[in-house]
């Protein structure tokens, strides 16, 4: 088979946004009468808002209503995408720009809603034609639904797609959806398992390594 297109997670794989969710879920829990630490930072790491509301609500000694503590934390996170510098993975642009210049389709599939994604395109240098958010789908990763939406939109297969993702939930979607994946873990460890790519960097994967990942040659 051939390479017919290559889709990207976007917080924790194309950009260091983190930390800054890091910032803001500490803020937030503080406001709500609790502690935040790593530990719960990884249990949500590549998961939807929602999921994020039940677990801090759960966590909370003084809770407020999920329509103002949703608000709480894209109003925190905007912020923070316009008053800092949003740091690229390493390896981001380099292989951005060869699989765009390859003319190879590519999308952004992100389980953050839009009001991020597009902070954060301001915040940075990224720009894609095509993309799959929040808002987008009915189910987010882990779910496949994304992966198979992002498929659709370029008209491709997804045995024919490879997936970039650094969390486990976003790993799981795109092998649920059929797709080939490299998992560049960040945030929270992704385990190994048969068939799965794992890297350190996106600096270790090229187009080439794309193309020879669905021909069977990893």
């Amino acid at each position: 088979m051939a390479l017919q297109a290559v889709l990207f997670d976007m917080d924790g794989l194309l950009v260091d946004t983190e930390p800054l969710w890091f910032e803001v879920e500490s803020e937030v829990m503080a406001r709500l009468g609790g502690s935040w630490g790593p530990d719960d930072q990884a249990k949500l790491v590549g998961g939807s808002l929602k999921a994020t509301l039940d677990y801090l609500l759960a966590k909370a000694s003084r809770p407020v209503s999920r329509e103002r503590l949703a608000r709480w934390m894209l109003d925190g996170m905007v912020s923070r995408l316009v008053s800092s510098a949003v740091a690229l993975r390493p390896g981001a642009l380099d292989l951005l720009a060869e699989v765009t210049a390859a003319r190879v389709p590519h999308a952004l599939v992100t389980s953050s809603e839009r009001v991020i994604m597009e902070a954060v395109f301001r915040a940075t240098a990224l720009d894609f034609e095509v993309t799959v958010c929040a808002e987008d789908v009915t189910r987010i990763k882990p779910d496949p639904e994304p992966y198979l939406l992002a498929s659709k939109l370029l008209a491709a297969d997804p045995a024919s797609c490879v997936v970039l993702e650094d969390s486990a939930n976003g790993v799981a979607a795109a092998e649920a959806a059929g797709c080939r994946v490299i998992a560049v873990p960040n945030v929270a460890p992704v385990p190994p398992a048969p068939g799965r790519v794992i890297v350190a960097s996106l600096a270790e994967v090229s187009l080439a390594r794309l193309r020879g990942l669905v021909a069977g040659v990893s």
